[in-house]
Formats: structure tokens, C-alpha cells, sequence
């Protein structure tokens, strides 16, 4: 209670206090006087300025004088510091789209690799701590039949003999380069005539069986080249485990973490990739990781493709190769718990999902999802419904693909990169790029049409169709090397720009000539990878940027690639290096692997991180300072080091290409085949 009142009263009659204020003629309101305009602000500071005596002012002048210099000086020697903050803070904001693509078969065998810190000096690091020490190896796809994930007897004598052949291997590290070319083509299978799509009916599946030992054959040994592979992946995980252990990413320069879902996306991503490198350590610790900490009811949004790709995905993968139920059921719960995308008027999904609360919405910025988005997510959901024997994944995801089969708006099967969740029809018309938002649309036609057993005829006439259009409105020519490379179109106006992501088609192209489709598909596929490389071998630190401008016209002086500021950036991304695995598994020239080699060198001298992990760079044409950003994404340890591994080896069914198809993040899920 305020008791100021009563105390006034009895001390006697209150005290009245007046402010006297006197105005001047000059100071009166409306006589020319004071009126907070900026002319009468600079006069009255100019006054009080001239009333300074001059030793004052040449005080005043002096300091200012003093502090300008200092600014200067702090200025020059903090810029970089200042710099590399700014960088850190702008990858932080970069969200990924999409990307991979390609297929499964068996595994190889994995001998032990060596230990992680021999003969680092073979790749200067981006800092001065020493490179840890890695883990140990095993490894195993198995052969799939298609009625339920299988697990392959050959991996258990591989992983009998890792640790003999660990102690051969243990002191040497890979610098040759073979150049033998040996050429051979794989046998190209004819396509089914039969008009009958798959069947509808999901039938109940059969426990993980194991392989008819008239299927085992010996183990083809790794050899040095996949040993890097390994010794790079045990760096990378080293670092993912020491400071960023069950979050999504790992900041490899300030040793920390991001979250993006906050669902452990590198963990999952890479938990295939550990089975096919023969990790087995890593694979186990990893596991007990999904068993007792991966917990899907929590409010948070994820978005719909990108936790279907990387999550469900590499999920399904893992289960199929492992035989592992724990697998499985976790890759029902994320299931369930994305369906409510496909709760919109016109069954075109959300982008996003509460997963928790199993709510589902748009982007803040607008009512539209892009296509590449909406119609890559089938294969996961297809052999999710496959699985459980519940149809209603695969309706949703095949509803989506029927709906955009019969939509107007595209350009000789070129579609639009936007969606409308409430019409479904195509938005911003008349912009036409096999590039981010539109690329995997393009891949998962034809890989729907392989996992399906090449019945889906839909499927296949759209591909077909979009892969002409490719050529009719996209494919140009560089100067001075006549490079083949896929521009885009925009409202009739062709650019020579590319993405990186675009190196997605060589290996698509060569997938599809493998499955009986015309023979220009491989050629066109061998004329787009030696530009993929050219891009990175134009390149001063021999990696390529996210995006180039291919020239038209030679001119003197001038590459084929030309590389604006805002698109030097390097992310790890795998879509040449996966490329190039296709291109070898169909064709054995070693040339393919050669260029894989460079690549990962390359990788090493320019994104490895001493302490553990690996960075994407700001500039790849600066290898002086390829300014790192501090984060690798959880795609190179899922996509990117497991392309190499089986670029590098010599075994076909290693990821058996005739039974396995690859999702967009490198995940094998089997080929159906008839009951």
C-alpha cells in the first residue's frame, strides 16, 4: 500500500513547488523559435561548436582523427576473421534439396582397413591438429529375393577374414592410378512387353531368409582404392561421433553440431553405407543408437522429402541388408507419421509434417510444393506398403504420380518446378530445368518403372517422352571443347547454366540403356559424364561448384566453364562420383574410376578437417584458402564416400545392379520380381 499521502497531511498543510521558465524573443513559439527542424539543430550545434575556445576543438579533432586510424587497422586485421563468422553463419541457412539416385545388388568382400592415421601426410589437412584414429571394418549387402530382405551368407566368411586380412593391409595407402582400359558391356536386359501393371494386392512378407548356397560365391577382396574409401569414411564418422553424436550434421571446424530435424539424419543416412564399407563396429554402435535414442514422437516439422528419402529410406535400406526387424519398425512409425502430407484437396502432399502432432502444412510463403519433391518419395513408399502388406503408402505416393501423368502444362515431358497443393496443377509454367526442384522427378519415372518389374507402362512413356524432350529444348554444346551439357528454358529463352545436381543423368541414362532402352541413351550418358568431370577438372582446386555457364563460342583465353561468385560454393555432393559408378558397372573403363580417384583426392586435400569430418568450401577456385564452411552434410557419408567404395570395386554383385535400385539418397531397396 502506498502510504506517501497520510505522511504529507500530518506534518501540516501540503508544500506547493513551482519551475519558473523564462522564454526568450527567440525561443517563443511561433516567433522563429525552437521547433525540432533539422536547420535549427545544425545552427544550434554550429553555435556551440564556435564557442569552444581553439585548443578544445583541436582536442576534439584529434581524437576523432586518432579513433578513424585505429578503425582502419582493426579493420585490416580482423576482416578474415570476421569472414570466416560471416561463412559459418550463411551455411547455417543453406537448406539441401535433393538429391542422388541409383540401384542395389551384393556385396563384395571387405578385408579390415587400415588404421585411420597412417600416412596422413598424403593429404594436407585444412587445419594443424592431428587427424584422429579410426575404427575397424566389415561389411554386407545381401542377395535379395523379393519377397523379403535376405541376408547374404557370403558377408559372415567376409567378416571371418577382415581381421587376417587387416594386419596386410594396415601400413599401405593408395596413391596409383591404373590406366589399363579394359572394356566390356554388361548384358542388356529386354524390357517386360506385358501391359499388366504390379499388383495392387500387398502380399504378407516372409521373415529375412538365407541366400540358396548355389547363389554364394567367394568374396572379390577390396582393394586400395576402397581401403581410402574406408579410411576417409572412419575420418569423417570420427568426427560425427566426437562432436555431433545423434544430431543431424556435424560442424567439423568449431566442433559442434546442427539440427536440422534434430532426428539424427547423418547416423541413419550412413548406416547402409557402414554395412556395404564393412564397418561393422561403427554399424553396431550406430545401431544401439536407433534402438534406444531415435525417437519419432516429437514436435517438430520435418519435411516430407527429405525425411522420406534420407530417414525412411535409409531405413528400409539398412533392414533389407541386415535382416534387422528394429530396422523395419522404425521405418513403419516415420511412415505413419508422414502420411498426414497427403491429407490436401487435391492429394498433392504438403512440404512439411509435425510429425508429433501429425499435422501437416505448406511452406509459410506459399500454398505450393515443388515437383521433384512430390514425386520422389515413391519408391520408399512403395516397398514400405511392399513390407507391411498395408496399401495405403504405396496409393498415396502412385495417386501423385497418376495425377501429374494426365496434367497439362508440360513441354514435350518437361514439367514446371512447382505444384499446387490445392489445384494440382503445375505453377510458374513455362521454366524447364533437370536441376534442383525438378531433377529426381526425372529418375524415379524410370527407377518406379525398374523396382515395379518394368510393367508400369505409364512410368516408362513419360520418361521416354521427357528424355526427348531433354534433347529437343535442353542439350547444347560448349566452345572450345564441344562439351554436351544440359541447359534450361525459361519462357522460350534458353540459358547455358547447369547445376551440379544435373550430373544425376549420365548415370540414369546409362541405368536405363542397361534395362533394354534405346542404345543413344548410353551414348548421350558417356558425352554429359565427361563434362560432369570437366567441371571438375576446369576447376583450380579440381572440385566443381554448384552451379557453371557453359560458353557457347570458344574465346580466346576462356574455358568451357565459366564460374560466377555466388555459385563457387562446393557442398560434397555425390551426383558425378554416382555417375561414374553406373558408368563403369555398364562399360569397365577404368578411365571412370580415374576420375573417381582425383575427385577423392581432391576431396582430401581441400575439405578434410584434422580433427575429424569433412567441410564444405565457400571457393573452389581459391586453393590457397578454399574458405571452409563448417559443415558437412549428412549425403557424403550416405551418398557420396558409398559411390566411391563401389566405383572402386571390381564386384559386380557388389550392389547387384539386376536386383537392387538406388533412391535419391544412395539407399538400395530391392527390385520386385514375380511371386
Amino acid at each position: 500500500m502506498y502510504s506517501g499521502a497520510g505522511a504529507a497531511t500530518a506534518a501540516g498543510p501540503p508544500r506547493r513547488d513551482f519551475i519558473s521558465v523564462t522564454l526568450g524573443p527567440e525561443e517563443a513559439v511561433g516567433v522563429g523559435g525552437y521547433n525540432n527542424s533539422k536547420a535549427w539543430r545544425r545552427r544550434s550545434c554550429w553555435r556551440k561548436w564556435k564557442q569552444l575556445s581553439r585548443l578544445q576543438r583541436s582536442v576534439i579533432l584529434f581524437l576523432f582523427a586518432f579513433l578513424a586510424v585505429c578503425g582502419v587497422i582493426s579493420y585490416t586485421s580482423m576482416g578474415e576473421v570476421w569472414k570466416g563468422i560471416t561463412n559459418k553463419s550463411l551455411d547455417d541457412q543453406i537448406t539441401e534439396q535433393e538429391i542422388p539416385r541409383l540401384k542395389l545388388a551384393n556385396p563384395a568382400v571387405l578385408p579390415v582397413p587400415q588404421k585411420a592415421d597412417a600416412n596422413h601426410g598424403d593429404y594436407p589437412e585444412l587445419s594443424l591438429q592431428k587427424p584422429p584414429k579410426l575404427p575397424h571394418v566389415r561389411r554386407g549387402p545381401s542377395n535379395l529375393q523379393i519377397k523379403a530382405p535376405q541376408r547374404d551368407t557370403r558377408l559372415k566368411n567376409r567378416h571371418d577374414t577382415m581381421r587376417a586380412v587387416e594386419e596386410l593391409v594396415e601400413a599401405d595407402k593408395v596413391e596409383k592410378t591404373e590406366k589399363s582400359i579394359i572394356s566390356w558391356r554388361g548384358a542388356v536386359i529386354e524390357p517386360d512387353q506385358s501391359s499388366e501393371p504390379p499388383s495392387s494386392k500387398i502380399t504378407e512378407p516372409e521373415k529375412p531368409s538365407s541366400v540358396e548356397t548355389e547363389d554364394q560365391k567367394e568374396p572379390v577382396p577390396i582393394n586400395e582404392r576402397q581401403l581410402a574409401v574406408i579410411e576417409a569414411f572412419r575420418h569423417a564418422w570420427k568426427g560425427y561421433k566426437d562432436f555431433a553424436w545423434g544430431h543431424d550434421e556435424l560442424k567439423p571446424l568449431s566442433k559442434s553440431y546442427s539440427e536440422w530435424f534434430g532426428l539424427g539424419l547423418t547416423l541413419i543416412d550412413a548406416l547402409d553405407t557402414m554395412w556395404i564399407l564393412g564397418l561393422k563396429e561403427e554399424f553396431e554402435e550406430a545401431r544401439k543408437w536407433v534402438a534406444n535414442d531415435l525417437a519419432f514422437d516429437k514436435n517438430v516439422d520435418v519435411n516430407l522429402f527429405e525425411s522420406t528419402i534420407r530417414i525412411l529410406g535409409g531405413l528400409l535400406s539398412t533392414y533389407h541388408l541386415s535382416g534387422d526387424s528394429l530396422f523395419l519398425e522404425k521405418a513403419k512409425d516415420i511412415g505413419n507419421r508422414l502420411m498426414p502430407a497427403f491429407k490436401t484437396p487435391s492429394k498433392i502432399p504438403y512440404s512439411d509434417v509435425n510429425i508429433g502432432r501429425g499435422t501437416a502444412h505448406p511452406p509459410r510463403w506459399t500454398s505450393d510444393s515443388t515437383v521433384a519433391e512430390v514425386t520422389s518419395i515413391q519408391l520408399e513408399f512403395r516397398e514400405l506398403s511392399r513390407l507391411t502388406g498395408d496399401e495405403k503408402f504405396q496409393k498415396a505416393v502412385d495417386d501423385v504420380m497418376k495425377h501429374v501423368h494426365t496434367l497439362s502444362g508440360k513441354n514435350d515431358g518437361l514439367v514446371p518446378m512447382f505444384i499446387n497443393t490445392n489445384s494440382g496443377q503445375f505453377t510458374h509454367l513455362g521454366v524447364y530445368t533437370l536441376g534442383a526442384r525438378a531433377d529426381s522427378y526425372y529418375e524415379y519415372l524410370l527407377k518406379q518403372w525398374i523396382q515395379g518389374g518394368k510393367k508400369e507402362n505409364e512410368l516408362l512413356e513419360d520418361y521416354m517422352r521427357a528424355i526427348e524432350g531433354v534433347k529437343k529444348h535442353l542439350l547444347q554444346r560448349s566452345g572450345p571443347k564441344k562439351l554436351t551439357f544440359v541447359g534450361e528454358l525459361a519462357h522460350g529463352h534458353f540459358s547455358a547454366k547447369m547445376d551440379h545436381l544435373v550430373c544425376f543423368l549420365p548415370g540414369t541414362l546409362a541405368l536405363g540403356a542397361h534395362n533394354g532402352l534405346a542404345a543413344d541413351h548410353m551414348k548421350l550418358a558417356e558425352s554429359l559424364i565427361e563434362t560432369c568431370y570437366q567441371m571438375y577438372a576446369q576447376v583450380e582446386t579440381g572440385l566443381s561448384p554448384e552451379i557453371v555457364h557453359f560458353n557457347l563460342h570458344a574465346q580466346k583465353g576462356h574455358k568451357d566453364v565459366e564460374i560466377k561468385p555466388a555459385d563457387r560454393h562446393n557442398l560434397l555432393r555425390p551426383e558425378t562420383v554416382e555417375s561414374l559408378f553406373y558408368m563403369y558397372r555398364f562399360t569397365g573403363d577404368k578411365k571412370y574410376q580415374d576420375w573417381g580417384w582425383e575427385i577423392l583426392q581432391n576431396f582430401n586435400r581441400y575439405t578434410r578437417v584434422p580433427t575429424g569430418g569433412y567441410t564444405s568450401i565457400n571457393n573452389v577456385q581459391n586453393p590457397s584458402n578454399p574458405e571452409p564452411r563448417d559443415k558437412m552434410e549428412s549425403f557424403f557419408l550416405g551418398e557420396t564416400l558409398k559411390y566411391m567404395f563401389l566405383l572402386f570395386s571390381d564386384d559386380i554383385d557388389l550392389i547387384n545392379l539386376d536386383k537392387y535400385v538406388f533412391n535419391t539418397e544412395a539407399h538400395p531397396l530391392p527390385i520386385w520380381v514375380p511371386a
